[in-house]
């Protein structure tokens, strides 16, 4: 079973690709795209800070 760490590193991870693919599809107007998108944002988020970590340089959606 990982730890909190182990899970910290995977879901930053995931955080930042999730971003740059909100960005592409906000840059190409893919609106439904981004929506979905948002969604797994908004759920990576959501654990990041259960997990304690600090979004203030990571966060480049600020959504």
């Amino acid at each position: 079973m990982p730890n909190n760490a182990e899970i910290a590193k995977t879901t930053i991870e995931d955080f930042r690709e999730i971003q740059e693919y909100m960005l592409l599809a906000k840059k190409e107007n893919a609106t439904e795209t981004y929506a979905k998108l948002k969604k797994k944002y908004t759920s990576l988020k959501v654990l990041l800070n259960v997990l304690g970590v600090n979004l203030t340089d990571i966060d480049e959606i600020k959504e």
